[in-house]
């Protein structure tokens, strides 16, 4: 039977098994975070959000701890599992500081004596996430779902269910009420029925595109609410004005390889000028051979291993088929050794490739180049995903050029990052609804009008 299991992609070293649950402990769950709902929801946004910075000293007591059960579960390098920690805690205090303006009630103009719109909490919300950000993809969602009034049931990924324990135990040690915050080694069957269930009211997933089309059809089936941040093929453009290119391909490469490039808005496309082809391949080359690979544990290492072995075999696949069907490797190594897949570019990318089309999950940068902007919106453009888009010159035409392309997220001379005071989520393939800022505080909220004549 298969279980929810822990095993560091870098050594191989098993930690334990989970078995799933069976549906009276979904049963028992469902009750409890109903129960849960009745008091948790009638608390003031103000007093839900006290709770929120004894979770962030909390995090930020055990950030090593964290970290390093991160590193062995999911193999991200450890410096940046503990920058994860510390944003986890930054949400936190946000929450605390934010939360309680983002839901109060609002009052409008409008044709009646009197009007207000008050944000008031739907319900028990379901959250299915991804292995990649174990801490903080459940703290993205969590944090303004509960802070809303909602309660939630967890279905963490099936590589990291120590992570999944130690979150649900770091809010009973933060103080949340018994049943707020739940986590359940499920199966997709029983993910199937919370879904179906009508005491769940909404659904949130970090995941595939592949994953978010099954679970938006389930919700839409059941006309439950939905937010689904997906996949990401970001772009990463050098504007032809922009000045200090080593500087700024440097940063292209700390965009893409983050995270063992296991992120959905690293930067994976990466578009030059064509008249400065040659320079910039040359930087690349340079780059790709500074970055430290092996022990995700030393932290002096940049690239460690992929988080499970199908994961490494499809990212050296997708690489492969560029290059069988015509691109080169113009910098770092198509190699794997274990789990760790070298960081490699490739130049040029057939658009009938799967690189072309698809989200390479893992340290293989996709290279273009154009000679115009009508030429490069449109290659920008032509992929199933809308998630981030960094660009990088002069910051008016950068803004110009941001008009053209279908992302939920443009970065102008910055790196493509989520941070909580902005809305989160992208367009077609990568998704819809937005976490965190003032719109995910808002997400899970029946947004409620009323007024007086």
């Amino acid at each position: 039977m298969r279980k929810f299991i822990s095993v560091n992609p870098y050594t191989n070293v098993r930690y334990g098994a989970f078995s799933f649950v069976d549906d009276h402990t979904v049963e028992r769950a469902l009750r409890k975070g109903i129960l849960a709902l009745k008091h948790w929801a009638s608390m003031s946004p103000d007093r839900r959000s006290r709770f929120w910075p004894d979770m962030s000293d909390l995090l930020l007591q055990k950030k090593e701890t964290l970290a390093a059960m991160m590193v062995e579960e999911m193999g991200k390098p450890i410096q940046q599992a503990r920058a994860e920690v510390e944003k986890c805690a930054l949400l936190c205090r946000y929450a605390a500081e934010k939360g309680v303006h983002f839901l109060a009630a609002e009052e409008r103009d409008g044709p009646h004596r009197w009007q207000q719109v008050f944000f008031r909490p739907l319900g028990l919300v379901l959250g299915i996430m991804p292995w990649n950000f174990p801490l903080w993809q459940v703290f993205r969602y969590a944090v303004p779902a509960l802070t809303a009034g909602n309660v939630t049931i967890l279905k963490h990924a099936e590589n990291v269910p120590r992570c999944a324990l130690t979150i649900e135990e770091l809010f009973r040690e933060a103080g949340f009420p018994e049943g707020v915050f739940q986590n359940l080694f499920l199966t997709y069957e029983q993910v199937a029925r919370l879904i179906a269930d009508d005491r769940v009211q909404g659904v949130t997933l970090t995941g595939s595109d592949r994953a978010g089309a099954i679970v938006a059809r389930q919700a839409g089936q059941h006309l439950k609410k939905t937010v689904l941040e997906l996949g990401g093929s970001d772009p990463f453009i050098v504007l032809p004005d922009a000045d200090e290119l080593e500087s700024i391909l440097h940063t292209a490469v700390m965009a893409r390889m983050q995270n063992n490039g296991q992120s959905c808005i690293a930067a994976k496309r990466l578009f030059i000028p064509a008249d400065r082809r040659e320079e910039a391949f040359a930087i690349l080359k340079q780059e790709l051979d500074r970055l430290t690979v092996g022990d995700p544990m030393d932290p002096a290492v940049m690239i460690g291993p992929l988080a499970r072995p199908d994961l490494a075999d499809n990212v050296m696949a997708q690489a492969a088929d560029a290059i069988e069907k015509g691109a080169g490797v113009i910098a770092g190594r198509h190699h794997r050794e274990g789990n760790v897949v070298w960081p490699h570019a490739l130049f040029p990318v057939p658009p009938e490739s799967c690189p072309y089309r698809e989200e390479v999950f893992g340290p293989v940068f996709s290279v273009f180049t154009y000679e115009n902007f009508d030429g490069l919106i449109a290659v920008v453009n032509d992929t199933p995903f809308g998630l981030g888009c960094a660009i990088w010159g002069n910051p008016e035409t950068a803004y110009r050029l941001a008009e053209h392309i279908k992302a939920g997220t443009i970065a102008v001379n910055a790196i493509t990052a989520s941070h909580p005071a902005l809305p989160f989520g992208g367009v077609k393939r990568s998704g819809f609804g937005r976490e965190i800022g003032k719109e995910g505080f808002r997400e899970f909220t029946n947004v409620q009008t009323v007024y007086e004549d």
